[in-house]
């Protein structure tokens, strides 16, 4: 992996837009002590899988918005990185406002898809449920989401881990018969 694969990165995890909440992911190296910098509370020695109501600050310590921050270790996330998502108001205004302020104090923005292929680097996903990723998120039917999460539940990989053992030990067969 290069140098950019460890570096924190942000983007907006829920659907562009005004909502009552949207989610702002940040992902890589020390994001917990990146995200701290702009966050009412230091979170960087806080434990994963909890989650610390705070306020989002600009670099003048004025309030941007009142947020849940959920942390995950290295390992522990969906990247397999140190991660933290806060969870904001859903104005596109603090969306970026947010954003801005990450990109302020370290993190750079996501390029698309860059979760994902975190993930599927640090072994999280295998490719084929990387790609059930993409087809989840675009399901537009019962069908179609139960044949993602059949996917992304390792189903397809299960199945062609099962043939590829099959045809290595069909291939050990036949070497054992061409040595007779």
């Amino acid at each position: 992996m290069n140098d950019l694969s460890h570096d924190a990165i942000c983007a907006l995890a829920t659907a562009n837009g005004m909502g009552a909440i949207a989610v702002i992911r940040v992902s890589g190296k020390n994001s917990k002590q990146l995200v701290s910098k702009a966050f009412s509370k230091d979170l960087s020695s806080l434990p994963s899988h909890t989650v610390h109501l705070g306020w989002m600050l600009s670099a003048t310590g004025e309030r941007l918005d009142e947020v849940l921050a959920t942390l995950f270790d290295h390992g522990k996330s969906f990247t397999g990185e140190e991660s933290v998502e806060l969870a904001c108001h859903g104005s596109p205004y603090i969306q970026q406002l947010l954003l801005q302020r990450l990109v302020e104090i370290g993190c750079r923005l996501a390029e698309p898809g860059e979760f994902t292929k975190r993930a599927f680097l640090n072994g999280r996903l295998d490719l084929s449920q990387a790609e059930a990723v993409a087809d989840l998120i675009a399901a537009q039917s019962k069908q179609a989401h139960q044949v993602a999460l059949q996917q992304l539940r390792g189903r397809f990989s299960s199945e062609l881990q099962q043939l590829r053992e099959q045809l290595i030990n069909f291939a050990a067969l036949i070497e054992l018969e061409l040595d007779f």
